[in-house]
């Protein structure tokens, strides 16, 4: 009964920590789906993935702006790029994913 017991435990444990390596956001992914089509291409004056000196004056004024700019919007962009379907995490994690690809 013990081995039972333990066997329940550790698969409990093993199942919550799947799930919560499932709930966080996908930067890769985010920019894959929303982001791509204009920051691939610099469209409407989008920074470009990778141009680090496209990034540097955006960098420069801190991750929380770039943030406050996604969520809301910025200039041409409209809020979360558009896709009001994604969570602020998810749009945080595709501005890390883009900042990560300069630093």
């Amino acid at each position: 009964m013990k081995s039972l017991s333990a066997a329940l435990i550790v698969a409990g444990a093993a199942l919550a920590f799947s799930a919560a390596a499932q709930a966080e956001a996908d930067g890769e992914a985010v920019y894959n789906q929303a982001c791509m089509a204009c920051h691939m291409t610099g469209a409407a004056g989008a920074p470009i993935k990778g141009d680090a000196e496209a990034w540097e004056p955006r960098i420069a004024k801190g991750i929380e702006t770039l943030y406050e700019h996604s969520l809301t919007g910025f200039n041409a962009m409209p809020p979360k790029g558009g896709s009001m379907n994604l969570s602020d995490e998810e749009v945080k994690s595709a501005v890390d994913f883009m900042v990560q690809a300069v630093e």
